[in-house]
């Protein structure tokens, strides 16, 4: 009897043994796939988790531009696309996403990516109330799409993860500008991929010009006083290649050498008075503060969306990744021979050799250059507000608690209606990163920020605004098309780990 006994105990004792083995076996892969399942979103080889560590510990502007050893090369100037066809109503452009090399740095070409020739892209020039047709192709060994950031579009032309095109095919898209002069950007947005793509060198520029911009009597000569500076950083290997899965963080992949236009160590030879600057922050994460090596102050005349009312007077400008500026330099005070640096995070983004005797263009700082609305705060009453928490670092980044899903509609909002947007910037354990937040298919204002007033140089037209640790921004954003839009950090990064969600406007 005592036998049995003992024997029973000895298989309860082992059935009890196999099952917690079990569950703890269960446990661990159950952790293991739903941590491979976040992952997976953007892990496209193991490389990456050796950098993903350092990301959630905080990976904010901590890769440092080195000085570059490469002697000074002219500035290469983004070329203006030929239409394929043009009247004064209608325009047609012909894209290509290709593969390419490119002279990056002395010693053996880069492996890149471009539109219409091997690295970077064109620049497209439409009018407000032009009808635009663009027929793209995907010549890339993957699938990619053609986002027209800052184009206030219908979706189904924006270009977003919904529009993606496959390898080897091609896509036509039309619609009509309505929107005032802008210095706009295009780019890939792939899901997954759009990171990756960029880093190679996808990017392009639009130009929309109107009636008001012709009349300003700005600097208009392009490539002469009127150039667009594309700023960005990449790592090289010692061959001279881009290696964006050794680059990879999860918080923002960063290089340590800084191109302008895809040039390192860039100059110009200025002959003219006033110089115009389009500038581009188009980097996967790296947030550029601008200035002047002399500390001598500039004018910003522009912001995302087009004209500032007057220029703003500045020392230093700050753009995060996505953002765009217009900047008026006056060289009256330098002589022939001398040369002004500007400067990104304190490195050299471009060199102006003042050349010769300098013509002028009658710009006056004081002038009217736009007549934007200045926001009332009554105008604001009733309104409905819409709240955007943007939380997490690494792959724990997140909108409102939730990460991107293409089947899933975030917010619903009403066509021609307007809102305010809250939007706030949560720190939590693993740290805290300022957020370049990015709204597809409109033009928004700023309405403060934590409360005060924002700074005059962002009283404009915005598509993307910086939103720091802490800080609550409030915008005032129509919307002006009906389909379903994106809404992003623009830390490309953050985007492909799902810091993104989408509304549908009906």
């Amino acid at each position: 009897m005592k036998n049995i006994k003992k024997k029973w105990i000895l298989i309860i004792l082992s059935a009890i043994l196999i099952g917690a083995v079990g569950s703890i076996f269960i446990y661990k892969k159950y952790t293991r796939n739903y941590t491979e399942q976040s992952i997976q979103k953007v892990e496209k080889s193991g490389e990456r988790n050796n950098n993903m560590m350092s990301g959630m510990m905080g990976n904010e502007q901590n890769l440092d531009l080195k000085p570059s050893k490469q002697s000074e090369r002219q500035l290469l100037i983004p070329p203006v696309l030929e239409t394929s066809s043009q009247n004064e109503e209608e325009i047609t452009y012909d894209i290509v996403a290709r593969e390419g090399e490119f002279q990056i740095k002395d010693g053996e070409k880069t492996e890149t990516l471009g539109y219409n020739g091997e690295f970077l892209g064109p620049v497209l020039r439409m009018k407000k109330g032009q009808k635009v047709t663009i027929n793209t192709t995907n010549q890339l060994a993957s699938r990619t799409s053609f986002h027209w950031h800052g184009l206030k579009i219908p979706s189904d032309v924006d270009g977003g993860p919904h529009q993606t095109i496959e390898s080897g095919e091609k896509k036509s898209v039309t619609f009509e500008v309505k929107q005032e002069a802008s210095t706009l950007w295009f780019h890939p947005h792939p899901e997954g991929e759009t990171a990756s793509q960029v880093y190679k060198g996808l990017a392009g520029l639009m130009y929309v010009e109107d009636e008001n911009s012709k009349s300003l009597n700005l600097p208009e000569n392009y490539g002469i006083d009127d150039i667009p500076l594309i700023v960005q950083d990449k790592s090289f290997k010692a061959d001279n290649q881009i290696d964006y899965e050794n680059d990879y963080n999860s918080d923002g992949t960063q290089g340590d050498t800084l191109l302008t236009n895809g040039t390192i160590n860039p100059y110009v030879e200025v002959n003219n008075r006033w110089m115009r600057y389009r500038i581009v922050s188009g980097s996967n994460s790296r947030t550029f503060t601008f200035s002047l090596d002399s500390n001598e102050p500039f004018y910003q005349v522009a912001t995302d969306g087009g004209f500032l009312n007057t220029p703003v007077k500045l020392n230093s400008l700050t753009l995060s990744p996505g953002e765009r500026a217009e900047i008026l330099v006056d060289t009256k005070k330098y002589n022939n021979g001398d040369t002004i640096k500007l400067l990104a995070n304190d490195s050299v983004a471009l060199n102006m050799r003042i050349r010769g005797r300098k013509t002028d263009t009658t710009f006056i700082p004081s002038k009217k250059l736009n007549d934007i609305n200045t926001i009332d705060e009554k105008s604001l009453e009733g309104l409905n507000r819409q709240i955007i928490n943007l939380k997490g670092m690494s792959h724990m980044v997140n909108i409102n608690n939730k990460q991107f899903d293409m089947n899933r509609i975030d917010l619903y909002k009403k066509l021609n209606e307007q809102e305010i947007w809250e939007v706030n910037n949560y720190s939590s354990m693993m740290g805290e990163m300022a957020h370049p937040f990015h709204i597809h298919g409109v033009q928004f204002q700023i309405i403060s920020r934590n409360g005060k007033q924002p700074r005059s140089n962002e009283n404009g037209w915005k598509d993307t605004v910086l939103v720091n640790p802490e800080e609550r921004v409030e915008l005032l954003v129509r919307f002006d098309h009906a389909g379903t839009f994106m809404y992003h950090c623009h830390i490309l990064e953050h985007e492909e780990y799902g810091m993104m969600g989408q509304m549908e406007v009906r």
